[in-house]
Order: structure tokens, then sequence, then C-alpha cells
């Protein structure tokens, strides 16, 4: 789709090494938690995170000991294809992520209108009564 991109997302793992039906996406700033419930409300099936960490706050093991960064290994969607996807499909996908995560973003304290904030720490700063 021309003009819909994600700031602040990459691949994770080898760029040309992979398997051809799988890409784990990192979107940094956010859950990845809750892309998989905005993306189940329109029908979209993904994974996050790994059966190991299943129930856990804590990112990936596996995405730590590849120096994905917290504020990434948080946020990493896995999506699959398999020999009866079709052409649409992506498209739907392709899609509804970039709205998805612009709305999630909008939530975040580490994220502001124009990218990351500058001091994470200072901006999460919750008030006790």
């Amino acid at each position: 789709m021309p003009g819909r991109t994600v700031p602040n997302c990459f691949v994770t793992g080898d760029p040309t090494n992979r398997l051809p039906n799988t890409s784990n996406i990192a979107f940094e700033y956010i859950e990845g938690e809750a892309i998989l419930l905005l993306l189940n409300k329109l029908g979209i099936a993904a994974s996050s995170g790994s059966a190991c960490t299943s129930g856990s706050l804590e990112p990936s093991h596996v995405m730590r000991a590849m120096g994905i960064p917290f504020t990434a290994a948080h946020g990493t969607t896995r999506f699959s294809l398999s020999r009866y996807n079709r052409m649409e499909e992506i498209d739907r996908v392709i899609e509804a992520v970039p709205p998805i995560v612009a709305k999630l973003r909008k939530l975040s304290p580490y994220w502001s209108d124009t990218g990351p904030v500058s001091d994470p720490a200072a901006a999460f700063a919750p008030a006790y009564a």
C-alpha cells in the first residue's frame, strides 16, 4: 500500500536466511498483546512472544538474546502464512497494522506526536494519592 508506513518498527532475525512464510516484526513503544487484541477484532490472527514466555510480563528471552531492545521486544508480533493464504488477506493486514500501531502509540507514555519521547523515565512517572 503506497504511503502506509509504520515508524520505529523492524523485522527481527536474519534478513536473508529465514523461513519464507513467517515474519516477526518488532513495533517499538507498544505491547504485542495489545496489537493482537486489535488485530483479532478485525479477524486477523497473529502471535506475540513465544510459548515459553506465555503469561510472563518479561519480553522473550530469545528476543533479548538477539539484542532486541526492551522498547521493541515487548511489541514483537509474528505473522505466519500458509499456502492457503490469499494476496487479499496480506493486503488487509498491511492496511490494518498502521492505524492499530498509531492508536496504541497515542496511548503510550513513551511516544509523542513527533516520535519517541526523549526521557522515557520522566514520561512515565505515576502520581500516587
